[in-house]
């Protein structure tokens, strides 16, 4: 799991049935994460651009969607006080 912070949204109009209906969000880990990389992550939460959030990868991002899907990255919690942590960007 990674903390980021949401900077952008990302629109696909084609794409696998188990997908439609999902809202995809551009995602800039801390880098404190290890990772300096931008990903793209299905919200399972109702985050919006400027949040901080946690991000499940691999099969931990597959098994807590809400419908058998194909996707490596989900946002699974938005931060409530991001001065609590220590992020950089």
């Amino acid at each position: 799991m990674i903390v980021g912070k949401v900077i952008g949204t990302l629109v696909s109009t084609r794409k696998l049935d188990n997908l439609v209906g999902s809202k995809f969000l551009i995602i800039e880990s801390a880098s404190n994460m290890g990772t300096d990389k931008r990903i793209v992550a299905v919200d399972q939460v109702g985050a919006g651009i400027g949040d901080y959030v946690l991000v499940a990868l691999g099969s931990a991002a597959r098994i807590g969607a809400t419908r058998e899907a194909s996707i490596d990255a989900a946002v699974v919690g938005i931060i409530d006080d991001e001065n609590d942590i220590l992020l950089k960007y």
